[in-house]
C-alpha cells in the first residue's frame, strides 16, 4: 500500500508536470474555479458551439473518499471547426472536440488551459494546416474573455 506522503509526492510531481505540459497553454484567472468555468462555458454557448460534457474531478474524487482542488474539465466544439482540422490529418480526432480545464493549485491560484491547436496540428503531421490559426484564435478569444476581470 502506498502511503499518504508517497501519494502526496506523486501529486506534487503530477502537479509539476501539468504547470510544464508540453502544447497547454494556460492562463491565470482572476475569479475562483467555479466562477472561470462558468464564464468560459457561457461564452462557448454564446459563440454557438456545442458543449458536450462538463466534468468535475474534484466531485468524482469525493465519490470515492479522496480529495482534489477544484478541477473541471469542459469538452466543446463545432463541426465548422472540427471537420477541416480533421480533413487535414484524421487522426486529430483523437484530440477533439476542444477542452479547456479549470484548476486552483495548492496555493489557491486558478488556471484556465487549453491545447495549442498548433501542437496538435504537429502532432499529426498537419502543421500547416489553415483551420489551425482560426481554432488558436477562437480559443484565445474565449479563454481570456471568460477570465477578465
Amino acid at each position: 500500500m502506498i502511503s499518504r506522503a508517497a501519494a502526496l509526492l506523486c501529486l506534487m510531481l503530477i502537479s509539476l508536470m501539468v504547470s510544464a505540459a508540453e502544447g497547454l497553454v494556460t492562463m491565470q484567472s482572476p475569479h475562483s474555479a467555479g466562477v472561470t468555468m462558468d464564464n468560459l462555458e457561457a461564452i462557448v454557448e454564446e459563440k454557438g458551439l456545442k458543449v458536450f460534457a462538463r466534468i468535475d474531478h474534484a466531485k468524482g474524487a469525493e465519490s470515492v473518499g479522496e480529495s482534489l482542488m477544484p478541477t473541471e474539465l469542459l469538452i466543446f466544439g463545432n463541426p465548422q471547426g472540427g471537420t477541416p482540422f480533421m480533413q487535414c490529418a484524421q487522426t486529430v480526432g483523437i484530440d477533439l472536440p476542444l477542452k479547456a480545464l479549470v484548476w486552483e493549485d495548492d496555493s489557491g491560484q486558478v488556471w484556465l488551459g487549453y491545447n495549442d491547436p498548433q501542437y496538435l496540428a504537429d502532432r499529426h503531421g498537419a502543421a500547416d494546416c489553415p483551420v489551425v490559426k482560426n481554432l488558436f484564435g477562437a480559443l484565445e478569444s474565449m479563454t481570456k474573455a471568460a477570465i477578465a476581470p
